[in-house]
């Protein structure tokens, strides 16, 4: 055998080696799983706050349709960070499988279940509020309203002009 045959015979072996070497499980048989500690991967394609800051992370596009997803509760994002950060990204998540209405979905509660390039979300700004409805932007700083000015109202003991000559003396 040739040294390029040696070669591309030890790559073939390695990549093989690295297919094999994780664990995880695609999301569409997770629903095979629940009730087991396992891990699951995929592709996060959008992550979406719910009421009471609860935050969900998708991996499809039509959400009834998906066989799995992944849920932060509020009082979880602060050991867990900036899961926002994690949509586009593939994520290794691992932890128990539950059903939660007719699907599978592992609860993130610490940063930990994460495994691969997702470890490094932020943690979350610090006056992020969960509970706080509308636009918010962790990248762009806003800054303060100036307070609206008072006018003040004329002072009526106040002369001005021509009303010093009330008494219709000639100014001296």
């Amino acid at each position: 055998m040739s040294p390029l045959n040696n070669l591309a015979a030890l790559l073939v072996l390695l990549s093989a080696t690295a297919a094999l070497a994780s664990d995880c499980l695609p999301i569409r048989e997770a629903a095979q799983h629940v009730g087991e500690t396992k891990c699951i991967t995929g592709k996060v394609l959008h992550v979406k706050a719910g009421p009471k800051g609860v935050h969900f992370i998708r991996f499809c596009e039509e959400q009834a349709a998906c066989p799995f997803s992944v849920v932060v509760f509020a009082s979880d994002l602060k050991d867990v960070g900036d899961v926002r950060r994690l949509e586009g990204r593939m994520i290794e998540i691992h932890g128990p499988v539950k059903l939660y209405d007719g699907r599978a979905e592992i609860i993130l509660n610490r940063v930990s279940q994460l495994t691969g390039g997702s470890t490094l979300i932020p943690p979350l700004p610090k006056n992020y509020d969960v509970e706080k409805q509308g636009h918010y932007s962790a990248g762009r700083m806003h800054p303060t309203k100036k307070p609206a000015k008072v006018k003040g109202t004329p002072n009526t003991s106040a002369t001005y002009g021509n009303e010093a000559d009330v008494a219709g003396e000639p100014p001296q």
